[in-house]
């Protein structure tokens, strides 16, 4: 099958967020199952510096409103593409910085858009699959349903469109209409239009063959208003053919058995290395005498710093949390506001928090392996890579109930023994507690935590499974299309 994956990000070459992993992980697996793949990613400044590109002779002009746009070809062992245009992308961060996005992100991802589908024609790429992810690449069905409607070589493509975070939706002003290069007759409730703006989440959903979420769950949960981000009603017009797909994880660079970051290894079968990683990490973040909390919990969070990710429930818990004895690392980067809520966190609580904000791939390493329980407290989450690499490495998650993390975490039952992990309900510090405490509890009780730290090591969230059933979702679209 023809495969082309277009996205804003994919690992090892730019990273904000879950969708580089998914964006880089499917590219290789579908490559290992032997399918023609290509991933075309904007060429970032981070990924001029990093890596030894090759570049070709094609060269591409897309007219954005009244200004044309020149962008270069440029690939990294053959089927990794990136479209240059350095007065676009030629900056310090992928879509703007702590104080707000670029302002000329629509002219960026329009361009990028237009870019992916050029490419095909020049390289001779007839693709079977065009995987679009994201606001970021929203407009390219759009334009293969209005644009290139007519143009034969695209008339066997299907398209998919992956939703990893349905609160960022790319919403512009509509006068931006013309630099999109399309008529003022999409500019409606049924079309891009959205409260007076254009929306380029929006153009995807209502254009895309095939419309996929990262876990079955959340694609139930944007359909209803709660949950939906104002896009609820035309979802459900579209929900025949909304798919869930749960992410998976590099169980190459994820491997506590393998992992030459950590200071011991080890695996289900023996899990005595997971206590060398604690202690390490205890001497690395705590400056303070580490020997008493060695034996008291240790608690971990690493990722986006964001409102969505449950902080806010993380600082009103802080206290009650820590007064056992328990201490808490946290690596990670995100709202300025949060930053500096954090920041005072720490402060009043600076023998017991660690906050490194950055991000910094050895420590988060160390940090999975390392600590006790792996803290997921959002009020949302569309699939979450947290909890899986945690339980990967022996650390039990304490999360909310919602989108990925229910499809992923079975809550312990304490009477019998059974669960991956701790899940509360209600978006409250106080259930947040409820669940943290039954973890202590199990913590104090060593053959049960042994058990439950086997128990979700053994936990199977490598691609393979995943990548099947996209291609599985990638011959329905198929068989959509030519319908």
């Amino acid at each position: 099958m023809n495969i082309l994956i277009a996205s804003s990000e994919a690992v090892p070459f730019a990273k904000t967020g879950g969708l580089a992993d998914v964006a880089g992980s499917l590219y290789k697996e579908f490559r290992y199952m032997g399918h023609n793949v290509y991933l075309v990613l904007p060429l970032y400044r981070r990924i001029k510096e990093n890596f030894s590109l090759k570049e070709s002779e094609i060269e591409i002009s897309i007219p954005v409103g009244e200004k044309d746009f020149n962008g270069r070809l440029f690939s990294y062992n053959d089927n990794y593409l990136f479209i240059e245009c350095d007065e676009l992308f030629d900056r310090d961060e992928l879509y703007g910085t702590p104080q707000g996005d670029y302002e000329d992100n629509s002219v960026r991802f329009i361009f990028f858009s237009r870019c992916i589908l050029e490419i095909c024609k020049k390289l001779n790429f007839k693709p079977d699959i065009i995987h679009c992810n994201d606001w970021q690449t929203g407009l390219v069905p759009l334009y293969l349903t209005i644009l290139y409607k007519n143009d034969y070589f695209f008339k066997d493509t299907a398209t998919i469109f992956t939703i990893h975070n349905i609160g960022y939706q790319g919403l512009f002003p509509a006068s931006d209409i013309s630099r999109i290069g399309i008529g003022w007759e999409y500019f409606n409730p049924e079309g891009i239009e959205f409260y007076g703006k254009i929306n380029f989440l929006k153009a995807g959903i209502i254009s895309a063959d095939i419309i996929n979420t990262v876990s079955k769950t959340y694609a139930e949960e944007i359909l209803n208003e709660e949950s939906g981000f104002g896009l609820d009603g035309i979802l459900r017009k579209r929900k025949e053919r909304i798919f869930g797909i749960i992410n998976g994880i590099d169980y190459n660079e994820w491997n506590p058995a393998k992992d030459n970051f950590l200071p011991a290894k080890y695996s289900y079968k023996d899990i005595r290395g997971k206590s060398v990683c604690k202690k390490e990490l205890i001497k690395k973040v705590f400056s303070s005498n580490v020997q008493d909390s060695e034996k008291k919990p240790l608690l971990g969070i690493v990722g986006r710093l964001s409102a969505q990710k449950g902080i806010d429930l993380v600082i009103k818990a802080a206290p009650k949390m820590l007064s056992s004895g328990a201490r808490l690392v946290i690596l990670g980067k995100g709202d300025e506001y949060i930053h500096r809520e954090l920041e005072e966190m720490q402060k009043k609580f600076s023998e017991k928090v660690s906050l490194i904000l950055g991000f910094d791939d050895q420590l988060a390493h160390n940090i999975y392996a390392g600590v006790d329980f792996f803290l997921m407290p959002s009020k949302y989450e569309p699939c979450g890579l947290g909890q899986m690499i945690a339980m990967r490495y022996g650390t039990v998650p304490i999360a909310r109930a919602t989108g990925g993390l229910i499809d992923t975490i079975d809550d312990y039952e304490p009477l019998i023994c059974s669960g991956t992990g701790f899940l509360f309900n209600d978006y409250s510090h106080y259930a947040f507690l409820n669940a943290i405490k039954t973890a202590f509890c199990i913590y104090e009780d060593s053959r049960k935590m042994k058990n439950l730290i086997s128990n979700v090591m053994k936990m199977d969230f490598s691609w393979k499974n995943s990548a099947e059933k996209y291609i599985d979702m990638y011959k329905y679209a198929l068989k959509i299309k030519k319908n």
